[in-house]
């Protein structure tokens, strides 16, 4: 009986153990980021707007990758291959994505939250396509 709960408990240890620190990657930015260092996304990126320390680990706010992109009008496509109806109007978007990034004493990425982006109908947010490196159609 004593040879069985050693181990047991030996083998909750060990799984316990086996956790990970830096999470799951749920998008292309904590794909891309988790777990390296953060001074290899600030020295890419820019530095930091601001930073809290909070125990051990520090969380620093940054914003950036700044850009005007421009949408052209769409027209809707009649049988005979010509342009339409125009569907809609042309428009300007102006970018920027914002995340929070927790980092651990030893200057590691430990968490990477997105707080301010661009969704898109299709394809990746504008944080993910430019902090995460996503390919756009």
């Amino acid at each position: 009986m004593n040879f069985r709960m050693m181990t047991a408990a030996g083998l909750a240890l060990m799984l316990a153990g086996c956790t990970t620190t830096t999470g799951v990657a749920r998008n292309e930015v904590e794909k891309r980021w988790l777990g390296q260092p953060a001074g290899a996304f600030f020295a890419q990126f820019g530095p930091p707007l601001a930073d809290v320390e909070s125990g051990s680990d520090t969380v620093y706010s940054w914003k950036g990758g700044y850009k005007t992109r421009r949408i052209p009008a769409e027209y809707e496509k009649s049988a005979d291959g010509k342009r339409g109806k125009r569907i809609a109007a042309a428009r300007t978007e102006y970018l920027s994505c914002a995340v929070q990034l927790t980092v651990s004493s030893d200057y590691v990425i430990r968490s990477i939250r997105i707080a301010g982006d661009r969704k898109r109908a299709n394809g990746p947010s504008w944080c993910e396509e430019f902090l995460g490196g996503a390919k756009t159609e």
